[in-house]
Formats: C-alpha cells, structure tokens, sequence
C-alpha cells in the first residue's frame, strides 16, 4: 500500500504526523469519539438520530514554562469535546462538512490551537463507515483601517513571493504593475540571493546569516523600483499598508521575535512568505510556478505568471 494511501485511512494524528515541518508542533487527540446525533441531506435520516464518530488532533503552540501541574496552563481535552457538543447545539445540520468547519472554527479561538485536523464518520449509513476530513489553521487577525468616511475596513494584503530571476527580469515595473492592479496592499517576499552563503556549522548562527541574506535580497529587489519599501517590523508593515506602499519584507525581526515563529529553517523562503502571509491574514499567496507552500494554510495559494 503506498504511503498516500495509507495516511488517506489513518488517524488524523498520522497526516498531522506526515504534514509537520522539521521542527513540529506539539499535538493533543480525541479518538473514537462516539455522539448520536440528527444529521444529513436524505429524507431517510430525518426525524432520528445516527452514530457520528469523531477523531480529532490540534497542534498546539509551546506551553508556557513551567507547566506546574496545573490544568489551567494547557489546552484541555474538554475544550476538543466542548466544541463539539456547542456545536451541534446549534441545531440540525445536513453536511458533516459543515459540522467539522463549525467544529474546527471553534477549536481555532483556543489561544493555543495552531493547527486541527477533524474527522467525523457516520457509522448506521452502511456496512462502513462514511466521512469526511479537513485540516484548518488559525488565521491571524487582519488589520483594521479606516476609509475617508470614517468606517473601519479590514485590509487582506496580498504576498508575493519573487524569485531572483523575477527581480533581475528586464520587466519587473510592468509585473509589479500587475500585482497592484487589485487594490489591495502588495507585500514581496524574495528568497536567498544568487550569491553562495557563509557556512558555519553552528544552527543559531546559520540562522541568523540566513535572514540577513534574504535582508540584503530585499534591498536589492527595492534598489530596482522606487516603489519598493523595505520594511521589518508588524508596526511598519501596518503603517506602509495603510498608506498603500508596496512592501518588501525583511524578515529578521519578525521571525526572531515571534512566540510562534515559522516552523523549520529559514532557508526554506517559501514556507518563510507562506508563514507571514498567515501573520498578516492575507487574501492569497502568489508563488511562481513550480513553487508550493507547506499544505494545512488558510491563505489560498495562487500562481505568480513569469
């Protein structure tokens, strides 16, 4: 059996397993978990209740140091089976689609929920057992502006990732033409420079040469358009939003103060631009073709024409 078969018929727990970056979060699980309730799109399934199963596994953020023993300081089991039971409080619903987003939705408000993976089964429709799963991640808040007649507005900034041949191409005005033609705000992403890097063996050290790499990328992509703006705090991004700058992001703040900062190593700019596109609640992320960001995100992905 190939391994794309085998996690399509695992536990939830085994595609987070399979998903994770280098560096994973940690997880909690409810398995089997049995609730009998009303539920589908058929004449035949109104007017009583059927058997639904629910497998559940959220990856969580580090717990705060000291744990202390104290239940307080964790994300509870209860919450998982609280969320489900709100929800189908709700009243009757006829997709488990919709059950398992409201359930997921739920889960996602927990301050220390990252990532879930829900899978409902009705088990009396058949000789099996019938469902559906889906993977959601938490999306950050978006930022709130103000329009000339005083009303907030949420601003979804679109994030694009160039990669070196797009910055040197002979036509990058007309493609970052292209990119503010929305009206959204526009922030860049690039990668590491063509240029090869120092090596050092030491993680913490590597890291940090890494990022200033992308940093000086950065600056060489705004040096080709006065447009461009290198920035690199959550506050300078807001502001150049608001004022409708065309950023370019220089990462090495962000990312070394972030509590929840991007999983794996930095090298990896792509999963780098995916992860900001997440922080800033972003509309979409455009990557070139022949490029893919990590699954399980909630920003869509879309592709960047050369």
């Amino acid at each position: 059996m190939s391994s794309d078969i085998r996690l399509a018929f695992a536990h939830p727990e085994a595609r987070a397993e399979a998903s994770a970056p280098v560096d994973p979060r940690d997880r909690i699980s409810l398995r089997d978990h049995v609730v009998a309730v009303e539920i589908g799109a058929f004449q035949a399934e109104r007017g009583h209740t059927q058997r639904v199963r629910f497998n559940i596994v959220v990856e969580i953020r580090p717990h705060p140091a000291p744990l202390e023993d104290d239940v307080d300081r964790i994300l509870s089991y209860d919450r998982i089976t609280e969320a489900i039971a709100a929800e189908l409080a709700l009243g009757r619903v006829n997709l488990l689609e919709t059950l398992a987003e409201g359930v997921a939705e739920r889960i996602l408000l927990e301050p220390q929920a990252m990532r879930v993976f829900v899978r409902i089964e009705k088990l009396d429709r058949g000789p099996g057992a019938l469902g559906v799963e889906i993977a959601r991640s938490r999306a950050a808040q978006p930022l709130r502006a103000v329009d000339a007649r005083g009303e907030a507005t949420d601003l979804h900034p679109l994030v694009a990732y160039l990669d070196n041949a797009m910055i040197d191409a002979p036509d990058l005005a007309a493609r970052l033409d292209r990119l503010q033609e929305g009206g959204q705000p526009v922030i860049l992403c690039v990668g590491l420079p063509p240029e090869p890097l120092a090596q050092t063996g030491h993680r913490a050290v590597q890291r940090r040469i890494e990022l200033l790499a992308i940093e000086q990328n950065a600056w060489r992509l705004a040096a080709r358009d006065p447009r461009c703006l290198v920035v690199a705090s959550r506050t300078e991004i807001d502001f150049a939003m608001r004022e409708g700058q065309m950023i370019v992001w220089a990462p090495s703040k962000l990312v070394l103060d972030a509590t929840d900062g991007p999983q794996g190593p930095v090298h990896d700019t792509v999963a780098l631009a995916q992860w900001l596109a997440e922080h800033v609640a972003a509309e979409r992320l455009a990557l070139p073709d022949g490029f893919a960001g990590l699954s399980g995100s909630r920003v869509p992905q879309v592709t960047l024409p050369r």
